[in-house]
Formats: C-alpha cells, sequence, structure tokens
C-alpha cells in the first residue's frame, strides 16, 4: 500500500505484533487489532485538532458511541501491521473515520473497520455539536 502524502484527514501507523497481541497459537486478538485501531485514531483526531493535551484542557472528547470490524486474514506473531486511518464522513453531531489493516510485507488486507464517534463534554457526558470541518472537506 503506497503511503499517504501529508493528509490531515489521514493518518498511518504501524505496530508490531508482540506475544501480548497474540492467542496461544500467535494469532492476533481481536482486542489487540482495536488496540491499534485507538492508536491510529488517537493520532488521526490530533491532526483533526483533537489532541491529547487539548482534550485534557477542554474536557471534550471524541468518544467512539459504534464500531463496525471485519477481520479477513489473521494477523502472527511478529508481523508488522499497519493501519490506515481516514476521516470518512463529519456531520453536525457525529462522524466516521474508516481504517484499513495490512500486512505490509505480502499487502495482505486483515482488518476493515469503521467506528462513528460523537464529541463529548466530560464530566457531564453532554454531546458538542461539531465545527465545519464538512465545508473544508469539499
Amino acid at each position: 500500500m503506497p503511503k499517504p502524502e501529508a493528509d490531515p484527514y489521514n493518518e498511518l501507523t504501524q505496530d508490531e505484533v508482540m506475544f501480548y497481541d497474540t492467542d496461544v497459537g500467535g494469532v492476533v486478538h481481536n482486542l489487540a487489532y482495536l488496540r491499534m485501531i485507538e492508536r491510529c485514531r488517537t493520532k488521526l483526531a490530533g491532526k483533526l485538532g483533537f489532541d491529547l493535551r487539548g482534550m485534557a484542557e477542554t474536557q471534550i472528547y471524541p468518544v467512539v458511541v459504534r464500531t463496525e470490524i471485519d477481520y479477513r486474514q489473521p494477523g502472527r506473531l511478529g508481523d508488522c501491521i499497519e493501519t490506515q486511518g481516514r476521516l470518512e464522513e463529519w456531520g453536525k453531531v457525529r462522524f466516521w473515520c474508516q481504517f484499513e489493516m495490512r500486512r505490509p510485507a505480502d499487502g495482505t488486507l486483515l482488518v476493515t473497520c469503521r467506528q462513528q464517534l460523537a464529541l463529548v463534554q466530560m464530566p457531564a457526558g453532554r454531546p458538542q455539536r461539531l465545527g465545519t470541518l464538512a465545508q473544508e472537506m469539499g
């Protein structure tokens, strides 16, 4: 998969599969994929203006409200896994991110995932309206 150009709506992360990511057979556990997606999504959120320090100061966080995931092929102990995340849709209250996870050694698509998120003001848990990013996305 070619590396994307600098794009505020895309993020690419890499993770090496460690022992703690696998089951007894050396296959990546489903929770490990979600942790890798979380890392990619957090970096993507930073590009969208939701950096970790800023969120801690404002107490406004993007919260996952839905995850759709398909496990297509297994990752294995020692694999490098690339997670390509992108902003798919930006609405008034919620937005969607899409992820593809591949093994770059052979290009195998391992996982596809979509997550719907909403901005929430803590500690009250009050949903927040999204900004004007939809206009910028064209």
